[in-house]
């Protein structure tokens, strides 16, 4: 099995997790026997190619995706076995998310992208909007809070989206090649400050990339092979 050798509670525990997909003409599997436990507060990094089913576990550990077998527990809930109003409570509280693509509503402005999970989850417009500007403000964007995606860069628009998923205080921030549609500047930029974060609110860390430049900022790094994880290994 794969540890984090820390000395703290373990978050995400995954135990023999199977995917596979099934067609009329083949059976493709494409995690095996995979094992995995995140002690809380820990910067991990899951590197694997592309294709290798980095995306997929990650929306597994999200709820976004079924196992074909194994589990996944996550802070001592076993989350398969979530009806489906715990497992958008568990999304929309417990999680933050961050993909490739940011996902900005494109009408509304950095500040309002920031604050509208916040807002929807019950939190008052006022409390939210302070936690937003707050935000945006240590992902350096306090000067653009009123701009439409349009207005910024890639760069920028990714901020905003590190911002975002901090909004709602989760415990787990899962990031899908977060830096993967960037210039190798803005994902130095965008690597360094997603790892700052983290630790400025305390918060575990699960990423998956195929770069070992941003994998090499994790306190955890694992290997994606053939369906299964190792601490040991390159691309």
């Amino acid at each position: 099995m794969t540890t984090d050798s820390n000395n703290r509670d373990v978050i995400v525990k995954i135990n023999n997790l199977e995917k596979t997909y099934k067609t009329s003409s083949e059976t493709l599997t494409i995690l095996k026997g995979l094992n995995m436990n995140v002690s809380r507060g820990t910067k991990c990094v899951i590197v694997g190619k592309s294709g290798s089913g980095k995306s997929t576990l990650l929306n597994i550990i999200g709820g976004l995706d079924t196992a074909s077998s194994g589990t996944v527990e996550i802070d001592g809930e076993i989350i398969s076995s979530l009806g489906e109003e715990a497992l958008t409570d568990y999304r929309q509280k417990f999680l933050g998310l961050i993909f490739q693509f940011h996902y900005l509503l494109k009408d509304f402005t950095a500040l309002e992208n920031v604050f509208l999970p916040s807002y929807m989850a019950g939190v008052s417009k006022k409390d939210a909007m302070e936690k937003a500007r707050a935000l945006l403000e240590d992902v350096g964007l306090s000067d653009r809070a009123n701009h439409l995606p349009s207005a910024l860069s890639g760069g920028e628009r990714q901020r905003v989206a590190v911002a975002r998923s901090l909004i709602n205080e989760p415990e787990l921030i899962l990031a899908d090649e977060p830096t993967g549609n960037l210039d190798p500047a803005n994902a130095a930029v965008i690597g360094d400050l997603l790892f700052s974060m983290a630790d400025k609110y305390r918060k575990t860390l699960i990423l998956v990339t195929h770069d070992m430049n941003l994998a090499a900022k994790g306190d955890l790094k694992l290997f994606l092979r053939n369906g299964a994880l190792s601490e040991d290994g390159e691309l």
